[in-house]
Formats: C-alpha cells, structure tokens, sequence
C-alpha cells in the first residue's frame, strides 16, 4: 500500500470540510423530496456524486489528522522514555508528585 502525504490540517479546515458535507445532504435530501408524485433522477445522481466526494475528502483529512496525531504520540512517549531513562530518579519524583495531587483531588470528592 503507497504511503499517501499527510497534510496538515486545521480545525477550521476540518469544520469547514463537516459543513460542506452537511450542506450536500442538504441537497441531497432536498433533490430525492418527490416533487408531485415524481423524483428528478439526474440531479439526484449530480447532489449524490457531491455528497459522496464530500465525505470521501473529509474521511481523508480524519485519516491524515489521525495518524499524525499518532506519529506526534509516538514521538512523545519515545522522548518520555529517553527522559526517564537519563533521569530516573527525577522521573520517579515527579510521578511521585502527580500521584500526590491526583490522590489529594480524589480523597476530596
């Protein structure tokens, strides 16, 4: 399978790619209404094609978005894991201290 290029996308972009895809359902709901007793197959088919290019690109953003949410994660966890690794008794204090304050935050409730 050819790796595909991840771009980078914005959550404007990505709110405007879910607008896009609901207004073509939109026009897709509003084509198939019967209009006195009888649907228009032609613009149905033209709004259908729309609606389906519209949700294929926004699958294709999620898809981008997710795996460079994943690669970001895998970065982390490896400079996490060296961090720990060069400096584990500092490591262990800091878990020691969220512990603390996470235990602290809970015995409240």
């Amino acid at each position: 399978m050819a790796k595909k290029k991840v771009t980078k996308v914005t959550a404007d972009q990505l709110i405007e790619d879910l607008q896009t895809v609901i207004r073509d359902a939109e026009s897709l709901l509003g084509a198939t209404a019967a209009r006195g007793g009888e649907v228009i197959g032609e613009k149905i088919q033209e709004v259908r094609s729309r609606a389906e290019e519209s949700v294929r690109a926004a699958k294709d953003r999620l898809a981008g978005i997710e795996q460079d949410a994943l690669e970001r994660a895998q970065a982390l966890a490896g400079d996490t894991n060296e961090y720990v690794r060069e400096n584990p008794w500092q490591a262990v204090g800091i878990a020691a201290g969220i512990g603390l304050v996470l235990g602290l935050l809970v015995s409240r409730r």
